[in-house]
């Protein structure tokens, strides 16, 4: 573009010059004499015909400089494009369950569910590209359990890592599959994305290669463990209240909940003398990463559930019957590899006239049943 602005000024001033030096030819009487049709062995074009051809150069010159460009960033994109295409799949990806799962850029994909000890296997496919080679230092396959905190991005941390070598040093010059197998794979682990940490499961296929960056393909599948019913599950019972002005009761069924589950429980007024708005039963979630001096806190409000409106009398009781399962709920984790914990907490709050907020929170523990 550069090229074409120089030489258009060029041309423009050319017929500038041009157009002075005839009239000052003109003006000292040469009117009679023929202006010099030769300039070095080349003929002076008329203004007009010098600004046609000039227009045709440009744009002469335009498509070719275009033209050049394409070819120059086509040639820059296949120098850095991946030589060869890399497919992961599973043996039995077809039946296995699949879940969905939310990425990184909020977008959600279906991916394989897997369970702890339980055999992983599958196929690798490295399809270079027509008419190229792959040359390389060895292809190999890793199953890696990765925990990442969101206030240190980019730095994982292994608690599981298993290898597994796919080829030798060479080259690959065609289409060509690999098997691979872990076996009764340990992973103790549920997947989890939460608001200041992730922990996840992948598949990482890696072509080492010298001197170029290495060729890198991930798979992600997702990992829940069940729990067995627990043989002791008590009930919650607890008195709070304020001195002289509140007293209440409560009472849940349980401590111990499954995700599917029903919360059941009562409340009892023992004394009223503030003036109550409204009643309402809330699930937190307390998310809690890091240690120390860096541990932080976030505590999200998953389901608010009114359990009266209005203002109760003394002796009156109030029925509580809460369904888990439409709330996107997890285990919860305690302490999970030293990084993170996440508990889930009943949350009763009281709103009198004055719009004041009385609340008294209860911890419950949430796990995973088998489905059957």
């Amino acid at each position: 573009m550069l090229d074409c602005l120089w030489l258009g000024r060029i041309h423009h001033s050319s017929s500038q010059v041009l157009s002075l030096s005839l009239s000052l030819s003109l003006s000292r009487g040469q009117q009679n004499r023929a202006p010099r049709r030769w300039l070095r062995g080349n003929p002076v074009r008329s203004p007009a015909k010098w600004r046609s051809q000039s227009r045709e150069d440009l744009l002469r010159l335009g498509v070719f400089g275009f033209s050049r460009w394409i070819k120059t960033m086509n040639y820059l994109i296949g120098a850095f494009k991946p030589q060869c295409d890399i497919a992961i799949t599973f043996s039995d990806g077809k039946t296995r369950k699949k879940v969905s799962m939310k990425k990184e850029n909020g977008q959600t994909a279906m991916v394989p569910l897997f369970q702890s000890q339980e055999n992983i296997a599958g196929e690798v496919i490295i399809d270079p590209i027509h008419g190229k080679k792959v040359e390389h230092n060895g292809v190999k396959i890793e199953l890696l359990g990765q925990i990442e905190l969101y206030f240190d991005r980019g730095n994982f941390y292994d608690f599981t890592s298993l290898v597994r070598e796919l080829d030798v040093p060479g080259e690959i010059y065609e289409r060509k599959t690999y098997p691979f197998e872990f076996s009764t794979v340990e992973m103790p682990y549920e997947s989890y994305s939460g608001v200041n940490v992730r922990l996840r499961y992948i598949l990482k296929v890696t072509i080492s290669r010298n001197y170029v960056s290495n060729i890198v393909e991930y798979q992600d599948f997702l990992v829940r463990n069940y729990s067995p019913p627990p043989t002791i599950n008590n009930s919650i019972k607890m008195e709070v209240g304020i001195e002289d002005c509140l007293h209440i009761e409560f009472e849940y069924n349980k401590s111990k909940y499954q995700l599917k589950d029903v919360i059941i429980g009562k409340i009892y007024f023992l004394l009223v003398r503030i003036k109550i708005k409204n009643m309402e039963l809330e699930i937190r979630r307390r998310e809690s990463t890091g240690s120390g001096p860096n541990t932080y806190v976030e505590t999200e409000t998953l389901a608010k559930f009114e359990l009266m409106d209005g203002a109760p009398v003394r002796g009156e009781s109030i029925p509580i019957r809460l369904f888990l399962s439409p709330y996107e709920l997890t285990p919860t984790y305690r302490n999970t590899n030293n990084k993170f914990s996440v508990k889930y907490f009943l949350n009763l709050v009281l709103v009198d006239e004055e719009d004041r907020r009385y609340f008294k929170q209860q911890e419950i523990t949430i796990y995973r049943l088998q489905e059957t």
